[in-house]
Order: structure tokens, then C-alpha cells, then sequence
């Protein structure tokens, strides 16, 4: 390790990634390979040091590994201890002390095994004290964050459970930070604090989007590395708003029309499980809503990159790094800015991607250009067409051909935009409408696209990150770098690389 004399770490063994050293007895080794006279001789002379690290497998997995370093002297091996134990505390980005929340009902109810079994162990040889929750009812973790936890004695926040958990810390998380820093929540215009604690996900749910989007898979012990290391992965947030009230937060995807229908659908079938969302987005999908409405927005100026290039958001992100270094700058001036954009028509869809929403089914996501921390949302309008276009859409996801490249689909990249739907019920209707399982929303479902028959007018809902708003008209704006996960950004394939599948970190 060059820990013991040698003035250079191997190239292997970075001392950043070092998790744990311990020394231990040569005889734990030779009682299991060599029971002879041999061992005899030598269980009181010989001592090891093992030395935990992290090794890259395919697919943006890390596994967890150990190599021991064998010494006839145990005060050598005491002092290869100290020296990496010393170097290891002077790290400061790596965590001392965690607050957990383990969510046990969501995706497969396999949340409190994958953390017992999977994770767990790894925080202890980690030497990572921890504040394990095991949530009881929905948004138990957003409201303990709020108003009971105490966050300074934490270097970080952990979810174990899917994308709804996260949604829980996250919303937890930011409004306790604006609260300490004494900003108003429901002013669309105000500049928000970055939060700084930083948020760990441990995948156990039935959708893992935000995984795939910043760590490349939904393996619970990658994750769980990720933390041990101390990894930094900026996000933006938007915020939500309609007539300045508060609505939600939204990390990845906001879409009104096909994906907000989708979702509502969905939530009467939850008796289904995980099948539901394929069923109803078939039912939609031969439905084939449209929904009229005015969109304004304001264009990302002076940025990198377009909605449309070639090049991905990856660990290192040079268009994240130039887009994001001043974001309450940019953020002032836009808010002076009058030189929006206004597009009225009729819409299937209506999303906002502000990441690439990348999932095993889809694996280039929603839009593939989009960026983790540049301060902008991919605003994707889908205007009305032929079923067999927008199944044509749709496909593209799944496969290399652009999803933008049709003359029904346009794409802007941009920093706040706002949505009004043509025929705006009042709330009170939506809601009630939204609850209902009754005639009503049976019939003006099926009788949705003949205004003749007396029925309500079109009107979809927002699915924001898997959740319904029950405002249809709302005012959205990009946060840059709002908050930070124990992430490091998706790592270009290192499938060419001459180490591949040996140890890269050591920790």
C-alpha cells in the first residue's frame, strides 16, 4: 500500500477509497489451508492486515473485496494501521454518522431485508454509526425531517425504498432548509438555499429511476457504496406552484396528458401490483386523449448543450460544470427577463424531463440529453397526431432511432415555464373528480372527445415523479443544484479498460 516506507500508493489502491484495515492472527488463514506443524510454529510470529475495497463490475456495479497483506512483525502491522486509519479520517466527504429511513411497504415489502442483509453489514465495517426509522405511514419520513429530526448530529440522509421514498426526503429535507434559512416556500420567485446534507438511495421499490439516473443501476450494495465513499452528485429541483402556493418538488419527470392519465388510471388498479402500469398504458394508449392548453416558457440562454445532442450527462459532466457554477445569478435575471415563449395547441402529451429518466425498458429515458445539475428542464410538447405516430414516439424510447425527430414533437430546453389548461375546472371539482370512482368520471371518460353530449370539458393531471397534483394550471421553475445525493454520476463503460474487473478503489 506504500503505507510502510514507500513514497507512492499502488496504482490499484487509491487511499481515498479505503473503507476499513483491520489486523488479524496468520493463524485464521492457516488453520483453514495448512493444518501442520507449520502452523504450529508460526500462529504467534505471523500477522495480516486486510484491507477492504471497492472493484468495478460490469453493468456500473461495485462489490465490496478484501486483499491481505501478510507481516512477521505485529508492531509493523499496528503501524500500517494507524497510517491508513489516520489517512482515512483526514477524508472528510466520507460520512461518520447516518439517519436512515427504511420504508418496509414499498415495491416488493423487501425493504427491511435488503438493508439488513445487504447493507447494514457494509455501514458497520465502514465504521458508520446509524439512525435507523422504519417508516408507518406515507410521508412519516417528509414530516419527521420537517419538524423532528435532528439534523446536525448527521452527515447525511438515507432512503431504503423506490422513487416515492425519495420524493418523502427530499420534499423533508428542502422545506426544513428554507424554514432554518427563514424563505417562503409558496413565493415561486424566491431563490431557495441548497441543502446541505446529502441524500442516499438504497434501492427496494418497484420503480428506481433516480438510481439509474445518477449511480447507472439499482443494485442495493453499489448504492451502498457510493455512500461509504463520500461521492457528491449535485441535482436540480423544480418547484411547483399554482397561484402562489406551494405544490410539490419534482426531481425527474413532470408530465401532464398520456403519463398524467397513465398514472390516474393506475392508482384505481393498485390491487394489480406492478402490472397495473403496463395495462393502463395500454388503455390510454388506445384511448388516445388529446388535451388543449397554452404553455410559456422561458429559454435556457447562454448555456451548453441542446436537448438534442449526442453527448449524456456522465460522471464529470462538462456541460453541468459551465451550466451550473452561478445558478442565483442566472436565476435573477431570468426572473427580469419578459422574453418568454407561448405555444397553444392541443397536446397528448406534455412533459418536462430533468434528467434522462433512463430505466431498463427504456434505456436512453425520456430525453437522453437531459442533465443532472445544469439548471434546466427538457420541456417535451407532443401535439395531436395518428395513433400510429405516437406509438412510433413511444417505440423510440426503446430503441437508438431520436424520439424528437418527428413533426409532431418538439423539445425545449428551459430554465421556468408555466401551463394553462384551456377548460380550467376549479379545484374543488378536481379534486373531487380525481377521488371519484362513480358515473361521472366513468362517462366523461368515455365521452371526453364529444363535447356535444354535455359532458366536462377535456382536462388531464400532472404526474409529478409518480404523484398526482391536483392543480392542472402551475408555474414550474428549475433550482439549480438544490440538493446533493451520494452519487457520483453514471461512469462511461469501462468495458475496453486493460484493468477491467480488477481493483480500481481501494477503501
Amino acid at each position: 500500500l506504500g503505507l510502510s516506507g514507500s513514497s507512492e500508493l499502488s496504482p490499484l489502491c487509491s487511499i481515498f477509497y479505503l473503507m476499513s484495515v483491520s489486523v488479524l492472527e496468520r493463524t485464521n488463514i492457516l488453520k483453514r489451508k495448512f493444518l501442520t506443524l507449520l502452523f504450529v510454529k508460526t500462529k504467534w510470529r505471523l500477522c495480516c492486515v486486510s484491507v477492504s475495497y471497492v472493484e468495478r463490475c460490469q453493468q456500473h456495479r461495485w462489490r465490496c473485496a478484501a486483499v491481505t497483506f501478510t507481516c512477521p512483525d505485529g508492531g509493523l502491522c499496528q503501524s500500517w494501521v494507524g497510517a491508513i486509519a489516520e489517512q482515512l479520517a483526514a477524508i472528510t466527504s466520507r460520512p461518520r454518522r447516518l439517519l436512515i429511513y427504511i420504508n418496509p411497504y414499498g415495491g416488493k415489502r423487501q425493504g427491511g431485508r435488503v438493508y439488513e442483509q445487504k447493507v447494514a453489514p457494509l455501514f458497520a465495517q465502514a465504521a458508520i454509526s446509524t439512525h435507523v426509522i422504519v417508516t408507518e405511514h406515507a410521508n412519516h419520513a417528509r414530516d419527521h425531517l420537517r419538524t423532528d429530526a435532528e439534523l446536525k448530529k448527521y452527515d447525511g440522509v438515507v432512503c431504503v425504498g423506490g422513487d416515492g421514498m425519495f420524493s418523502e426526503i427530499v420534499h423533508g429535507l428542502i422545506w426544513r432548509t428554507q424554514m432554518d434559512s427563514s424563505l417562503d416556500p409558496n413565493s415561486p420567485d424566491e431563490t431557495l438555499t441548497s441543502c446541505s446534507l446529502r441524500i442516499g438511495i438504497i434501492p427496494a421499490g418497484s420503480t428506481d429511476c433516480i438510481c439509474f439516473a445518477t449511480v447507472g443501476t439499482n443494485d442495493p450494495v453499489t448504492s451502498a457504496l457510493h455512500i461509504i465513499v463520500g461521492d457528491s452528485q449535485p441535482m436540480d429541483v423544480c418547484s411547483i406552484h399554482h397561484n402562489n402556493t406551494f405544490l410539490r418538488y419534482s426531481v425527474s419527470l413532470l408530465g401532464y396528458g398520456f403519463y398524467g392519465d397513465v398514472l390516474t388510471d393506475s392508482e384505481r388498479k393498485r390491487w394489480m401490483g406492478p402490472v397495473r402500469y403496463d395495462f393502463s398504458g395500454l388503455k390510454m394508449f388506445l384511448t388516445h386523449h388529446y388535451y388543449e392548453g397554452t404553455v410559456s416558457y422561458l429559454p435556457a440562454r447562454g448555456v451548453v448543450g441542446t436537448p438534442r445532442d449526442a453527448a449524456r450527462c456522465r460522471s464529470g459532466c462538462v456541460v453541468c460544470q459551465h451550466n451550473g457554477p452561478k445558478p442565483s445569478e442566472r436565476a435573477e435575471k431570468y426572473e427580469t427577463d419578459d422574453c418568454g415563449e407561448t405555444i397553444r395547441g392541443k397536446f397528448l402529451a406534455i412533459n418536462a424531463a430533468s434528467m434522462s429518466c433512463a430505466c431498463p425498458r427504456s434505456p436512453k429515458g425520456l430525453s437522453p440529453a437531459a442533465h443532472l445539475a445544469d439548471g434546466t428542464t427538457d420541456l417535451i410538447l407532443v401535439r395531436k397526431c395518428s395513433r400510429f405516430d405516437f406509438l412510433r414516439h413511444l417505440l423510440r424510447h426503446t430503441n437508438k432511432e431520436d424520439q424528437f425527430d418527428l413533426n409532431f414533437v418538439e423539445v425545449h430546453r428551459v430554465v421556468r415555464f408555466r401551463f394553462m389548461p384551456r377548460h380550467c375546472q376549479s379545484d374543488s371539482d378536481l379534486e373531487l373528480d380525481l377521488l371519484e370512482n362513480g358515473k361521472r368520471q366513468i362517462f366523461g371518460q368515455i365521452c371526453r372527445d364529444h363535447p356535444a353530449c354535455g359532458c366536462a370539458p377535456a382536462y388531464s393531471s400532472w404526474n409529478c415523479d409518480g404523484e398526482i397534483l391536483t392543480h392542472t394550471a402551475i408555474d414550474v421553475r428549475v433550482h439549480c443544484r438544490l440538493i446533493k445525493l451520494f452519487a457520483r454520476g453514471i461512469e462511461e463503460s469501462c468495458d475496453a479498460h486493460p484493468y477491467r474487473g480488477k481493483p480500481k478503489f481501494v477503501f
